[in-house]
């Protein structure tokens, strides 16, 4: 079997990633390759724009989350020969740790042994990108970076830049291209959590064209195509994913209810689940045929008033939560449950509200331990997830101890027998018996509803 992938990484946060890996899945896209994308770390908001080109969902490769194993196995889950494009985080080397390396796009290459393509932002700089590139590339001997993509860079820029690094690395990095500086026109908003989200840009799909338009005489596939093909098979041995009878999954999905994992769908599909979307800004119900409902995070808080107004779904949401479903709610999906959100009206499940602080709130990565059994486990049962929030809650649950990589803790979380609730974001494709846990509880409230 042949699995070709390379991974894009970045000298820093802002230096084009995402509009640098849109293009080049657009330009592969038009040629007829068989490609897939892939995103290195937590973060939701930039596979959103990688579905939007491809009209498939991505993966999340994140080391604090998984092990060397399941990143193989995720960057190996596709067709054989399938192209996978990775989107790296930050700055290449940037993590956590004691060197700062850890958890890092560096760390998914060398746990999954991709060959890397380093983009460089070549505003107002000539001959030091040469400098900068040699750095990255010597910083650690295992750098695996093959070949460079310059962001922002005119052509007679990259002539001059691509010649001079010919006679300074030879073949040991190649000059794959570049992007120009692009028009307003082509450019995705930002916001406090990052990128505007893809469903929130009406002529998406217009900028997206007119980007790899731009870059189609610029981007040289042919080179990235060779490189992704340096990848070895990776090696791993696979997760057990259970077998189990089916289930009807509702998972709410529209701009205020956004941010889930593929890979968690992926995992629930594979176990037998079936999985039914609705809309609680539209003002529609939990379907009735569900036996488990998925509230995700998202942006909530920009759409309160119309949440507010959705009477209807929000009563829904609140019967169904009541009535014993099994629901995992999360950040955005658990302020929705609370009674109110900046003010406005919410389902009242859980008796807190929700308010902007201005600031993030518990940033980072964080391990949480149940604090007795409950819906994802039993006591003791552990966790690995992520905060990326600036709203908090006057009122967040003691069901977990908190802990993140400095030592910090705190109580948070609320868990049932047929609820989990809370500010931590999971990703249930590395808490396999988390996962296991609220399928069988979804099983267990299919049975008792057809005995009725």
């Amino acid at each position: 079997m042949s699995h070709p992938r390379v991974i894009f990484a970045g000298t820093s946060s802002g230096s084009g990633k995402t509009a640098a890996v849109c293009a080049v899945l657009s330009l592969l896209k038009r040629r007829g390759t068989d490609v897939r994308s892939c995103k290195c770390g937590p973060d939701y908001i930039d596979p959103m724009f990688h579905r939007a080109v491809l009209g498939i969902g991505s993966s999340n490769l994140d080391p604090f989350f998984c092990d060397g194993d399941l990143l193989r196995y995720l960057v190996s889950d596709c067709p054989q020969d399938m192209l996978t494009v990775i989107e790296g985080v930050m700055g290449y080397y940037d993590g956590t740790g004691e060197d700062g390396t850890d958890n890092s796009t560096y760390t998914v290459a060398a746990a999954t042994d991709s060959p890397v393509i380093l983009i460089v932002n070549a505003r107002g700089a000539a001959v030091s990108l040469v400098a900068m590139v040699e750095g990255f590339l010597r910083f650690r001997p295992d750098s695996r970076i093959r070949g460079v993509l310059f962001s922002r860079m005119s052509a007679m820029n990259y002539k001059n830049v691509a010649s001079l690094m010919k006679k300074r690395f030879g073949d040991e990095i190649v000059p794959v291209g570049y992007i120009p500086q692009l028009p307003e026109e082509c450019l995705i908003p930002s916001r406090h959590l990052g990128l505007i989200t893809a469903a929130e840009i009406e002529d998406l799909t217009e900028r997206l064209n007119k980007a790899a338009d731009l870059c189609e005489d610029t981007i040289d596939l042919d080179a990235v195509l060779r490189i992704a093909s340096e990848a070895e098979e990776p090696q791993y041995k696979a997760p057990h994913i259970p077998a189990l009878p089916p289930v009807r999954l509702a998972m709410a999905r529209d701009d205020a209810f956004c941010f889930s994992y593929d890979d968690t769908e992926r995992l629930f599909r594979k176990m037998g689940a079936e999985i039914e979307y609705f809309s609680p800004l539209a003002g529609e119900a939990v379907p009735a045929d569900a036996d488990g409902l998925l509230l995700p995070g998202g942006y909530p808080e920009l759409h309160a008033e119309e949440l507010e107004n959705s009477s209807s779904s929000r009563e829904s949401v609140r019967k169904a939560v009541e009535g014993g479903m099994p629901t995992i709610a999360e950040c955005g999906g658990f302020q929705y449950l609370g009674e109110e959100l900046a003010g406005r009206k919410m389902c009242g499940v859980l008796p807190h509200s929700s308010y902007d602080t201005g600031k993030l709130v518990r940033f980072g990565y964080v391990t949480i331990t149940a604090r007795h059994d409950g819906l994802l486990g039993q006591e003791g049962t552990q966790l690995r997830t992520h905060e990326f929030h600036y709203w908090d809650s006057t009122e967040n649950g003691d069901a977990f101890r908190a802990v993140k990589p400095n030592g910090r803790s705190w109580d948070c979380c609320v868990m049932t027998d047929t609820l989990y609730a809370g500010y931590p974001h999971l990703y249930l494709m590395s808490c396999m018996p988390a996962a296991e846990s609220f399928y069988r509880k979804c099983l267990v409230y299919k049975n008792e509803r057809e005995r009725t």
